[in-house]
C-alpha cells in the first residue's frame, strides 16, 4: 500500500456541528493544524505536509491535487508529491504567516506584495482564478521568500476582490509612517469578521 494512503487511513476523528476532534493517528504524523474541511500533519523527519479531508470535503483533496498540478513549477508555491480520494501531499512550508507577522510585529515590507502579484499573476496564466488570498494562507519564509498556500478556491468562477482589498489596506494604511505594525489578534480578527459580513469594505 502507498505509504500516504496508510498515513492518510490512520487518521481517525470524530465529528460533531462545530468541531473535530482527532482521536487516532500514525505515530509518524505531527498535526500541525485542523481547518473547517481538513486536518494538517507533518510528516516527521520529511519536509513534506499530509493534508486529510473529512468525508464531506473529499471532492476537495481530488480539485485541490488538481490545482496543485496546474501551478507553475515556481518556488511561490507548495510542490504535490502526492494524492489520495481524501489526502493530499505537498511541501512543508516553515516560517510566519502574514497574520502572525502583524500579530508579532514582524515588517511586510512592498517588495513582499509585489512578489504575491507576480504568484498570482502566474497562477492566472494557467487558467486560473487566485480567490480566498488572506493573511493566514501567505508564509514569508525564514529566508524571507513569499509562499501562498491552501489553494483550493483557484478554480472557482465568481471574481474575487479579498487581495484587492488586502493591498488597498496595505498601501492605505500599514505603509503610514504612523501606522502600527503590530497588531492584536483580537483587532485583526475583528476587522476579518466585520470583513467577511461586509461591514468593512476598502474606502468605506
Amino acid at each position: 500500500m502507498n505509504r500516504y494512503k496508510q498515513l492518510a487511513e490512520s487518521v481517525k476523528f470524530s465529528r460533531s456541528r462545530n468541531w473535530t476532534r482527532l482521536l487516532e493517528k500514525d505515530d509518524a504524523l505531527e498535526c500541525i493544524g485542523a481547518g473547517r474541511s481538513a486536518f494538517a500533519f507533518r510528516v516527521k523527519e520529511t519536509n513534506l505536509v499530509l493534508k486529510v479531508f473529512f468525508p464531506e470535503f473529499k471532492r476537495i483533496a481530488q480539485a485541490e491535487a488538481e490545482i496543485y498540478e496546474a501551478l507553475p513549477d515556481h518556488p511561490y508555491f507548495p510542490a504535490l508529491y502526492d494524492s489520495g480520494e481524501n489526502y493530499i501531499v505537498i511541501d512543508y512550508v516553515e516560517g510566519l504567516t502574514l497574520f502572525e507577522c502583524l500579530a508579532k510585529g514582524v515588517p511586510i515590507e512592498e517588495e513582499k506584495i509585489n512578489e504575491i502579484d507576480e504568484a498570482l499573476f502566474l497562477a492566472r496564466e494557467k487558467g486560473l482564478n487566485p480567490s480566498d488570498i488572506h493573511l493566514r494562507n501567505i508564509i514569508l519564509t525564514p529566508e524571507g521568500h513569499i509562499k501562498i498556500i491552501d489553494v483550493a478556491r483557484f478554480k472557482q468562477i465568481k471574481k474575487c476582490t479579498q487581495w484587492d482589498d488586502l493591498k488597498h489596506a496595505f498601501y492605505t494604511f500599514y505603509k503610514k509612517r504612523y501606522f502600527p505594525k503590530k497588531i492584536p489578534v483580537l483587532v485583526m480578527n475583528m476587522i476579518a469578521a466585520l470583513y467577511k459580513r461586509k461591514i468593512v469594505r476598502p474606502g468605506s
